[in-house]
């Protein structure tokens, strides 16, 4: 397993709205990585493991966990900042991952602002798959020294 490197602060000076300050793009979805992810997360839904369920809910087989798309989205903000900067996530899932689906997480800075001394960051965030295709929107805040 590849080492992360720990996240180095970013400068809250240089932020500018706009800014593109996360992107993640993940090898294609396997069935083993949804099998491997039911078990870590409890989340055993045939929905996510078995093709048959997957047909039978109107789906061409099994889809991604939706809190799996939620784990890349943390993955590519605590990669960019180090964890404990990391204040808030929202996020609204708008479509589903299949196996094969490359998922890109991409974040941008929305604002900033300095608050009780701590620099705000609130950034816009999405993951959409090969297609652009997107899979889950939301936002996330950071602090940092101003």
């Amino acid at each position: 397993m590849k080492d992360i490197e720990p996240a180095i602060m970013p400068d809250f000076r240089i932020l500018s709205g706009g800014d593109e300050v996360v992107r993640l793009v993940k090898p294609p979805i396997t069935k083993l990585q949804l099998v491997r992810y039911a078990g870590a997360s409890g989340d055993f839904n045939p929905l996510h493991t078995d093709d048959e369920a997957g047909r039978e809910a109107g789906f061409q087989g099994v889809v991604a966990h939706g809190m799996l798309m939620m784990a890349f989205i943390a993955e590519a903000v605590t990669t960019w900042v180090p964890r404990q900067s990391f204040r808030r996530i929202k996020v609204r899932f708008k479509g589903v991952t299949r196996p094969g689906d490359v998922v890109t997480v991409i974040g941008r800075v929305s604002e900033k602002q300095v608050v009780e001394g701590l620099g705000l960051v609130i950034c816009s965030i999405e993951a959409v798959d090969q297609n652009r295709d997107v899979k889950a929107v939301g936002t996330f805040e950071i602090t940092l020294p101003p």
